[in-house]
């Protein structure tokens, strides 16, 4: 029951979080990289809160109460996520929506070693060469002929440097849901991602506070389209640590590679950027390797 779970809570993040991204994508000409970065946090917060409270309320449990070994772990995740974002859309600044996302999506290698050295996940080879493929079709994907897509070296760095921050923060935030030891794997998921979002939410807005107060006026008028990419900011990831609660990350971000079929969509039918022959053979590369993934685990 728990593999096909997390697998379906894995699909549902990936789609809620291809949603986020495009709005976030608009927010930055607005609102600025670190502006649309916080949209992200603080008003995804709420949501957080009240998923938590819809938890407790549920299941009649006590709030939890975590351990010493619990911060370091939040703490690591949220701090990672944010760099992570920030990075990610200074890139999507000068590179396609969907290229972008490809090069975020190298952190799937680095959480599985992330995850083996800190959590002692478990990899087998199967699940190494089903990384491996999905891998591979990534790297097609960010090519043309035997050099990087056009666009400059700055945002192909970025995205690379997003993919790193993501594969440390994901083994963060895991490494927190696994520290809480309860029972109920909802609960465990849903307070460390209220926990992670309420400090992401201080962290920057201290930040802009100190920095860039215009920055915050700014996110205040446009709390509208705020509200909808926290919203499904939020609601990606209680999906993401729901699935993080259950297995790997290595596992969780392989299959999470669908998000790129999203964002070729997004790209193809939002923003109009037409797919290459390299890009359909990247992606079905992707599929093959996310399908031998879920054939394996």
């Amino acid at each position: 029951m728990a593999s096909s779970l997390w697998m379906v809570f894995t699909l549902l993040a990936a789609a809620g979080q291809t949603a986020r991204n495009a709005m976030q994508r608009e927010l930055t000409a607005t609102l600025g990289t670190v502006g649309a970065t916080h949209v992200r946090f603080l008003f995804g917060f709420p949501f957080a809160i009240i998923f938590l409270a819809g938890v407790l309320s549920v299941t009649a449990s006590p709030l939890p109460w975590p351990g010493l070994m619990f911060w370091p772990w939040v703490l690591l995740g949220a701090f990672a996520q944010i760099l992570a974002t920030a990075l990610m859309l200074a890139a999507m600044n000068d590179r396609s929506f969907v290229v972008t996302i490809v090069y975020t999506k190298t952190e799937v290698i680095q959480a599985a070693v992330f995850g083996l050295l800190f959590l002692g996940d478990r990899l087998t080879l199967p699940m190494v060469i089903a990384i491996l493929i999905a891998t591979a079709g990534v790297v097609l994907m960010s090519f043309k002929g035997n050099a990087p897509v056009a666009g400059g070296l700055k945002p192909t760095l970025l995205g690379l440097a997003s993919g790193g921050m993501l594969a440390l923060s994901v083994t963060g935030f895991r490494g927190a849901i696994l520290s809480l030891g309860l029972p109920n794997f909802v609960l465990a998921a849903t307070f460390t991602l209220a926990i992670g979002l309420a400090l992401q939410s201080i962290l920057l807005t201290l930040y802009l506070a100190i920095r860039d107060r215009a920055v915050m006026i700014a996110i205040a008028r446009a709390w509208r389209p705020s509200l909808f990419a926290g919203f499904m900011g939020g609601t990606a990831s209680q999906f993401w640590f729901l699935a993080f609660a259950l297995t790997s990350a290595a596992n969780v971000r392989t299959l999470g590679l669908a998000e790129v079929l999203f964002a070729q969509a997004i790209s193809i039918f939002v923003f109009g950027q037409p797919t290459t022959r390299r890009e359909a053979a990247g992606m079905a590369l992707i599929v093959a390797g996310v399908a031998l993934l879920v054939w394996t685990v």
